[in-house]
């Protein structure tokens, strides 16, 4: 017996207008959508990208934030929706140019230098004309190369590898770089300074960039504002400080930084949790809804049962059962009697050996709380 397979997923284009009239805006995509097979790797989503912006989208493995940046280059061509660099529609219902014709810039995950070329001729492949070793002498400065253009891939070091990389993605001055991960095969220490460096070299040179990461740190660092992504869709667009402070969702809490979420009930317009009585920013949840309450381990703190005047209540009291030290700081892992643990941030220099008996409490009174049926 045979059995038919399914029909593909019937897509339609999103219209998108020949004449822009955002200039303000180096990329616009507009219900961008791609299907490989029953997947949806990007799901209609809508992307504005400002001028002279740093944009990281970041997002667990398969959320689709580099199938995201190869639609926006011309490596994949969308199933449905747009894109528009520069003002100029690239794809869509009625066009798909090549990544050639984008005015794109990409650095990848490797350099992909040209192995055969010194690093003046990696930089300048892209730039034809007479201007061509002004441009290059003027990128090899700005990378911090200046006198290193005969020197040939292998013998530069990762760091410097991804500079020329930079500067060879910045020669043709694209309305739009595109970062795939660049970082991700250097080392802890040559990736945080190198990432601070490109950030800074991309603000000297005016460059927009959308920047694809799984690196927390880095996106919330080096992002002048970050799209977290889920299934192929951005669950929130903000800026670093407003998606630690105030995720819009479970998801980002959890995926943002590291997150106590605590169980409670609303009543009169406040959650009661173990640590204390907290008001839902963003609006007010209906009394009785069950919830949990968003708390940031730097907004716990503690206090070592022995030192307190009077006996707390018995369910108030937790037990530190781990220490995770982090140099200018250490977590410390509080278990409840009930079995919920949270992790409170604190000095180094204010340690507190496991077994100790604490109370945990937040200076916090307004913070981010989720109905437990938002997952």
């Amino acid at each position: 017996m045979t059995v038919a397979a399914p029909d593909p997923p019937v897509v339609t284009m999103a219209p998108m207008s020949e004449a822009t009239h955002h200039p303000e805006l180096a990329l616009r995509t507009l219900g961008l959508t791609k299907h490989f097979g029953d997947v949806v790797a990007v799901d209609a989503v809508d992307l504005d990208v400002r001028r002279g912006e740093f944009l990281g989208v970041l997002g667990p493995s398969g959320c689709g934030k580099t199938t995201l940046l190869r639609l926006v280059a011309g490596f994949e061509r969308a199933d449905a929706g747009g894109v528009e660099i520069g003002g100029r529609v690239v794809a869509g219902p009625r066009r798909n140019l090549a990544p050639e014709e984008r005015r794109v810039g990409m650095v990848f995950q490797e350099s992909a230098l040209f192995p055969h070329l010194d690093v003046a001729g990696n930089i300048g492949f892209g730039v034809p004309g007479p201007g061509r070793a002004t441009r290059v002498a003027e990128l090899s400065a700005l990378v911090g190369l200046a006198g290193l253009q005969h020197r040939m891939p292998h013998e530069l070091s990762g760091g410097q590898q991804q500079r020329v990389a930079l500067a060879r993605a910045l020669a043709p001055d694209p309305a739009l770089i595109l970062l795939d991960e660049p970082f991700s095969n250097l080392d802890a220490t040559l990736r945080a300074q190198l990432r601070g460096e490109v950030r800074d070299i991309l603000r000297a040179a005016g460059a927009t960039t959308l920047f694809v990461t799984h690196d927390q740190d880095e996106a919330l660092e080096i992002s002048d504002r970050v799209a977290v992504m889920r299934a192929g869709r951005i669950e929130q667009l903000s800026t670093p400080d407003e998606l630690y402070l105030r995720p819009i969702n479970r998801f980002v809490a959890g995926f943002v930084g590291e997150a106590n979420l605590l169980p409670g009930e609303v009543r009169h317009g406040e959650v009661q949790t173990l640590v204390g009585r907290f008001r839902a920013s963003g609006g007010a949840l209906a009394d009785g809804v069950r919830a949990e309450v968003l708390l940031r381990p730097e907004q716990l703190h503690m206090l070592p049962v022995a030192r307190l005047s009077t006996p707390p209540r018995p369910e108030s009291v937790m037990r530190i059962v781990r220490r995770v030290f982090h140099g200018s700081e250490v977590h410390h892992v509080l278990r409840s009697e009930s079995g919920l643990e949270v992790e409170a941030a604190t000095p180094s220099s204010a340690m507190l050996e496991v077994g100790t008996e604490v109370i945990a409490h937040a200076r916090a009174r307004e913070v981010p709380v989720y109905p437990i049926e938002d997952t």
